[in-house]
Formats: structure tokens, sequence, C-alpha cells
């Protein structure tokens, strides 16, 4: 090993050498180069229609960097390396069967491809495209865990389809409410009609709110997160700009860990209220957090409090998007972007603006620049005339939520808390199988003001956490035609694109003996949205609890400790979830020895800065 006049170190062996040759010839960049710092392009690939966009994307964005790398003039003196992708499944093809356990295992997959990626290769810069829900979380985790230059580009959304009949724009949702149907012609019509093209999921779903989040944390460019994958800009344009970002990030060693900060993630949980975001950000904040550095999301970045305080009294719903509005992420681009509420939401006083981005500049600075245009009043509102006047998002205690868990996605909610409480019958099931067999064969016996408990299906229960889009439209279906309120809480999680009376992440889960597990058939169960808690009125008397708690111990098998009701782990994978896995609470992932693992821990700053109506 030696170094050059430029302190670079040269690796003298031959055997080493002989392949970063080959890649350098077969890529057709400069031999002289690889020594240098290396940069790459990732993509997030899988089975369904969010990841057919992505390898021209890629493709497109590695001809660009290796055009602009060499030895010459203004050229970037870097080694270029080929592209990598990483492997998770589809949301939309698994929802209701069982493969759908893998999708949160996806998130974990993707970070340690990616670790194993950028840390053996060593990668000194990164462009990724990411698509679908959980990919793009596990991709910022791993870049943030490595902490060298990198910036993110949304692949971009689906288009909507139109109902042939009605002439209405329709997507992946309005297929799945009518799973119930007996119309099979409708049901095959619809299905054929609601995706074309390719993206991901194009509504306010989780991959939207997670692009959102993306670009107000900072590591992804604002107006490249609304366009449709099959825009042209995507290939055309951005490729290009990303490259000249990546460029300056590199040149002013300005890292993931200088951009993703105690203040730009509580920035973009504000803005995930606003635009009435998934309850899945409840689990990907807490992770992105930690790969961040911060051990604990409600101790060092927002108290539940803080958060109830914000969604109750100070962030509305700006944004007029499906699921529970009536536009997509391509109706928003269509009137200005991202950055037309994100620059509401400024000029409200309710994020912070001084803080770096990917493209150098502060978050004020890149708005400004963009120059967008005022709301326009029908997809996107502004804080002083809001589409809704509270927040999307709600964390509720109680006597079943002792962790403060559970999230009840309020911008979804169709009736029930009219008077902010809903009181209801607990009609329990162990696993969502059950329960879709029940809305199978006896869909009418839902009655008003039941509560359904889906339970064993959390991080280890599932195992994985499966989303319960299926079940959640199947129930709101029903609800519609039959004018009446069913609720549904479950230590599960739903997809972005639920709607209704529905609270997930519920802790601890069922497995790890939660109250959840104790429930029966016949209990009162009250969402109280005054005091943001979830009880069970027969769990507050004590000596019921105790005889529950014991009747559910004594189920448990005497050699693993193991509940009968949680789910098969009939793969490594899905054993090493349940070996591994942290509670909702801290993001669900799968962490060494089961406890919170955090990379370089670091202390959250002190900011001067709080939205003006902050909380007390």
């Amino acid at each position: 090993m030696i170094k050059n006049s430029r302190s670079v170190l040269i690796d003298t062996n031959p055997g080493r050498n002989s392949q970063t040759y080959g890649i350098a010839r077969e890529l057709g960049t400069e031999q002289d180069l690889i020594h240098e710092p290396s940069v790459g392009v990732i993509g997030n690939k899988g089975d369904s229609q969010c990841y057919l966009g992505v390898l021209d994307k890629v493709q497109s964005i590695h001809n660009v960097l290796r055009s602009r790398i060499g030895v010459t003039g203004d050229k970037l003196k870097l080694r270029l390396v080929q592209p990598e992708f990483t492997v998770a499944t589809s949301d939309g093809i698994r929802n209701g069967t069982k493969e759908m356990r893998y999708s949160l295992i996806g998130r974990e997959i993707t970070n340690d491809s990616l670790c194993e990626h950028l840390s053996a290769s060593g990668l000194e810069g990164l462009i990724a495209v990411v698509a679908c829900d959980k990919p793009p979380v596990g991709t910022i985790s791993a870049i943030l865990e490595h902490n060298r230059p990198a910036i993110i580009m949304s692949d971009g959304s689906i288009r909507p389809g139109v109902d042939s009949v009605s002439g209405e724009a329709i997507d992946i949702i309005s297929s799945y409410q009518i799973a119930g149907s007996d119309d099979e012609g409708l049901k095959r019509r619809i299905a054929m009609e609601s995706c074309p093209g390719f993206g991901s999921c194009g509504g306010m779903f989780t991959y939207n709110t997670m692009q959102t989040f993306l670009g107000v944390l900072g590591m992804e460019p604002l107006h490249m997160v609304a366009p449709a994958s099959q825009d042209q800009r995507r290939q055309d344009t951005f490729p290009e700009q990303l490259v000249d970002y990546l460029a300056n990030l590199i040149s002013k060693n300005i890292t993931p860990r200088d951009i993703v900060t105690r203040g730009s993630i509580r920035n973009a949980i504000i803005v995930s209220m606003s635009v009435g975001g998934s309850t899945n950000v409840m689990l990907h904040a807490p992770e992105i957090a930690r790969a961040a550095g911060y051990a604990d999301f409600y101790e060092d970045i927002m108290s539940v409090e803080e958060f109830n305080h914000l969604s109750e009294n100070v962030v509305p719903v700006i944004v007029n998007a499906r699921p529970f509005g009536k536009y997509s992420m391509v109706d928003i681009d269509s009137k200005g972007g991202v950055q037309v509420f994100v620059k509401d939401l400024l000029d409200a006083g309710l994020i912070d603006g001084d803080l770096i981005t990917c493209t150098g500049e502060t978050l004020s600075e890149q708005v400004d620049r963009l120059k967008p245009p005022q709301p326009d009043g029908t997809v996107i509102y502004s804080v002083k005339e809001p589409f809704k006047p509270t927040g999307g998002l709600r964390l509720l205690g109680g006597n079943l939520s002792p962790d403060a868990s559970a999230v009840l996605k309020l911008a979804g909610v169709e009736g029930g808390l009219d008077n902010n409480i809903f009181t209801g019958r607990a009609r329990v099931f162990d696993g969502e199988q059950a329960l879709l067999e029940f809305l199978d064969t006896s869909p009418n016996e839902l009655s008003d003001s039941d509560m359904v408990i889906v339970r064993y299906e959390g991080p280890v229960g599932g195992p994985g956490m499966p989303e319960m889009l299926d079940s959640t439209s199947r129930i709101t279906a029903i609800c519609r035609e039959k004018n009446i309120v069913v609720g549904l809480m479950t230590d599960g999680r739903f997809s972005g694109g639920s709607v209704g009376l529905v609270i997930g992440h519920v802790g601890p889960e069922a497995a790890t003996g939660g109250p959840i597990g104790l429930l029966e058939n016949g209990d009162t169960i009250e969402v109280n949205l005054d005091k943001n808690e979830l009880n069970c009125k027969q769990l507050d008397d004590p000596h019921t609890y105790k005889s529950r708690k014991l009747k559910w111990e004594s189920k448990l098998d005497e050699n693993s400790n193991i509940h009968p009701a949680v789910g098969e782990a009939d793969t490594r994978l899905l054993n090493r979830m349940r070996c591994s896995a942290v509670s909702a609470v801290y993001g669900a992932g799968m962490h060494p020895n089961g406890s919170l693992w955090v990379s370089n821990p670091r202390k959250p700053e002190v900011s001067n800065f709080l939205p003006k109506n902050k909380f007390k």
C-alpha cells in the first residue's frame, strides 16, 4: 500500500487490482481512477408494478455518472461501480395472504443487502432510486449507517386508472374495496383497469407518505417526489441534476447525518400529519431515527404528548388526497408538487427552513429556488384554509396500549367519532386469516359498533407484522353498504390505503403478553380521543386482568414459551424476525438479541426552533 500525491491510498496487490481494472475496462471508465473514491447507483427491485420503472432510471443515472467521470478538466475523478439492486416483495399482490409477513421484513433485508454493498465496496458516493413502501426506508437506514454522501430519488407513482363505465379515476384501493362483491364481472373489470402502466401506489398511501417524508427530511430533492414514474423528466432531466447534487455533497463532505437530524425528522413528521399520511410512518420514523443515531424516537425526537398536541391543535390536513380524499400524487404534481404545501407550512411557521438538504441548500432556499405556486384550494389547501382542521394521525395509550404505540389515522375515519368517543363490542380473531374466513362466509354478522380485534399479527406474532388492506377494505365496503360503523384494532399494521376506524400497532403485542391478548368476545372497548386512550372496561378490574393473564400463560408451550396462536415461522427469515424483532414503538425492526441497536449513538441537539403554536 502506498499513497499518491493526493494522499489517496493505492493498493499495489495485483490480485485485488485485477478485477478492479477489469470492472473499469468493462464499464468504460479510466483505469487510472481505480484507487479513487468509488461512486455508484442502486435501485429497489421486486415483483410488482412499483419496481418496473426502476431499472431504466438506474441505467440513465449510471450513464450520466459515467459520462461525467474522467481524469481531465472538470471531470469527476472517481471510480465507478456497477449498479446494484435490493429485493423486496409486493404489498399489493400479497395483502390478505401469509406471504404478507415478508413485507415489513423487506425493509430489513433492504437495509442488510445495501449495508453489505456500501460497506464492503467502500462507496464514497451513492444515488439511490427507491420504489414501493418498505425498501425506501431500508435504503435510507443503510445510507445513514454508512454515512457517506448520498442522495435519493423516488421512482415515482403510478397514474390512476379509469373506470370504463363511470369514467371515474380508480386505483388498487378501488379494487380491494369491492373484494366482497358477488359480481365477478365487476371485480375483473376494475382489477383490469385500476393499475395501468407502472409505478408505486399513487394516493397518499405509505409510498407517497414516505417519499414526502424523505423530501422534507432533506435526502430527496423536493421537485423529484411528485412526478409519475412514467414522467420523462425522471430520465431526461433529473439524472444530470442528481449527479450535480452528489458531486457537491462529495466536494463539501456533506453526509446523511449532517442532513438527517432531530430537526429534519421533526419537520418530516409534521408534514406527514399535514398530508394525512399512512400509519406506517410511525414504524418508519423510529427506524430512520435509530439509523441516524437516536435511540428512542419518543425520547429524542418527539414525545407522544407533543405529537398528539401538534396533530390535534396545530397541524391541519392540507391535501385532498386518496384514500380519504379525491386526488392522487399526479394531481398534486399538476398543481406544483409537494413544494407547494412545504412552502405553505414554512410560511405558517410550522416547520424549520434553516436545515441543510441534499441539494446543498437549506430547505427554505430549495423551496425559494423552486418558486412553487400558491395552493390551488382544490387539490392542495393552505394551513389557513385547510382540507381538514386537525392532523391526520393520533397516538393512543390506555390499558390496551401501555406502550402508547397504537396509532389511528384520523384523516381516514368515516364515522363513529363524532363526539370523540367510540364504544364497541369486541369481536376477537386470532390472526387475520380467521377474520378473512369470517368475512368470506358471514359478513352480514357484523353489526354497528362492533370492534374487530385481530391479534398475534405483530412483529413477533406474525411474525413480520403484516398489513391488512384486504380486511380493512372489505369492512369499509360493508360499513358503507349497511351504513354502520365497525372498528378494527390490531397488533399488526395497515396499508396507507386503509380507511375507517382502524387502529394498528397496539402494543405490547399479544405474542409477548400484551393486554390485547387478554380480550374476549363481548368486551367493551372504548376509543377516547379526548384522552387519546384505547381501553377495555373489563381489564380495569385487577382480578379480571390477573385471571385472564394466568389463563393466557397456561397456554404457552413449556419448552419454547410461545403461544399456540402465533403464526408459523417456517423459514429462517421468519424465525429471525420472531427472535430479534423489537416492538412497534421502536419501529418493529430486526435488531441483534432482540434489543435496540443504534449505530454511532448521538444525543439530540438542542433546537431553538419549534412551531409558532409550540407544544406547552
